[in-house]
Order: structure tokens, then sequence, then C-alpha cells
């Protein structure tokens, strides 16, 4: 590398970077600012450290179960909206065990939590309540997957205006203003 920046890596001027003639450089801003829309937004929370607590009890009642498949069994259950990171999982169990709630076990190489006769009664109490994976807040799925798509969408016509002949590019115009009509139609619709 010569240092000179251009080399049309990341940034440079062959991969989006900015400079004149280069369509991949506005390219790369509307999928920044398409990337950036989708971020939370006001309304929208994250699940609460109490969520992962009510879904680890949840969990352990149905069988014992080590921390990974807990996290995974989330992660199914909220159907890919939710996956709580190891770093809220595991405090989170470490917490049940010292309120005496769960105890942790060595089966096959790994430790393995299931509930107390106190973590059952808990468990038992929250019972009536909606799973926490199939709370609200859990439900961000849909969202996700158009968030998604979007971001896919913005790559192809990224790639097609690095390397599209200039009627490949007119070509693609087209095609994304036709599917913006259709988008607002959508909406009209609803």
């Amino acid at each position: 590398m010569n240092g000179n920046g251009s080399t049309g890596g990341f940034g440079g001027a062959g991969f989006g970077g900015t400079g004149p003639g280069n369509p991949g450089a506005a390219i790369w801003e509307a999928m920044e600012q398409l990337r950036s829309s989708f971020d939370q937004r006001p309304g929208m929370r994250r699940m609460a450290r109490g969520d992962v607590r009510a879904a680890v009890l949840a969990l352990l009642a149905e069988q014992p179960m080590h921390g990974y498949q807990i996290i995974q069994e989330i992660d199914e259950r909220s159907g890919g909206s939710w996956k709580p990171s190891a770093g809220s999982v595991y405090p989170t169990l470490q917490l049940l065990a010292d309120e005496g709630l769960i105890v942790a076990d060595e089966l096959q190489g790994r430790k393995t939590y299931s509930l107390t006769e106190a973590g059952r009664d808990e468990a038992a109490a929250a019972a009536d309540r909606p799973a926490p994976w199939a709370s609200p807040s859990a439900q961000g799925g849909a969202h996700r997957a158009l968030s998604k798509a979007g971001v896919e969408l913005a790559a192809a016509a990224a790639q097609l205006g690095r390397s599209g002949s200039p009627e490949q590019i007119q070509q693609a115009v087209t095609v994304l203003d036709e599917a913006r009509r259709r988008l607002y139609s959508i909406l009209a619709e609803g």
C-alpha cells in the first residue's frame, strides 16, 4: 500500500469513495442514510434486564439448560428479533443463583442450570404473563427484515453504480423509482 489513498480500497475512489465522477459515493451515502433510518426509533426499547430474568426463569421451568442453549432458545422463540448477549445472560444466571432460584450442575462438561423449589415458585407466579420473547418490545422481526432488504437493495445499487454501463445504470434508476412509488402505494393502501 502506497499510502496515497488511491488504492481503490474501502473509501478509495474504486469503492464508492469521494471524488468527481464517482457515482458510488452518492450511492454509499444513500445507503448510510437508509441504514440510519432503521436505527432504533423513539418508542422502541431494548429488552430490559428484567426481561432476560423472566425469560431465563420461563425456559428453565421447562427443562434444565446451559447458558448458550438459553440464548439460542430466546433467539428462536422470538423469531430472531431478540438474541440476548452472553453479557446479559450469564450475569443474570449468576444473580439467580445468588438469589437461590437456580442451581448449576456440571453435566457433560457444561454448566447446566435448573430451578430450585423457590425458582419453580417464582416461575409459576409469572406463568400467567406473556413470555418476554412474545412481548411487543421483542417483536422487531418484520422491521429487521425490511431493514435487511433495504440495505441489500442499496448494496446491489452500489455494485451496479461501480461496475454497470451507463445504460444499466439508467435501467436501475427506472427500477428504483418504480420500487419507491410502489412502497408509497403500500402505505396509501393502509
